[in-house]
């Protein structure tokens, strides 16, 4: 039994490293591609005769890190233990009953 609860918890814990990782992952390319993608941006605005100030205050420029800042706060919301939804804590409800339910099917 306490060998069974000891997997459990490492399979947990290497769950929750992957989580972590993967939301790393995710905000070290939002920040790459977003910083070429605006760069490139800037520099073609300013070639087609736009002052910096204009070229680096479009909209268009900042477009994509706001709808991608968004997907990457989601993530971190469920990464960090912030849920928005239905949350860790939902999922944790719902397993205990699942495993309720199977022992008192198992008994009768």
């Amino acid at each position: 039994m306490k060998n069974t609860n000891n997997n459990t918890a490492y399979k947990r814990a290497m769950n929750r490293v992957e989580k972590l990782r993967g939301f790393y992952i995710h905000a070290l390319v939002y920040v790459v591609v977003n910083l070429f993608v605006s760069i490139f941006k800037v520099l073609r605005n300013i070639n087609n005769g736009e002052s910096f100030d204009q070229a680096f205050f479009d909209f268009n420029t900042f477009i994509l890190w706001l709808f991608w800042g968004i997907g990457l706060t989601l993530h971190a919301f469920s990464v960090f233990g912030l849920p928005l939804f239905l949350g860790q804590d939902w999922e944790e409800r719902k397993i205990e009953e699942f495993m309720n339910d199977d022992r008192s099917s198992d008994r009768t």
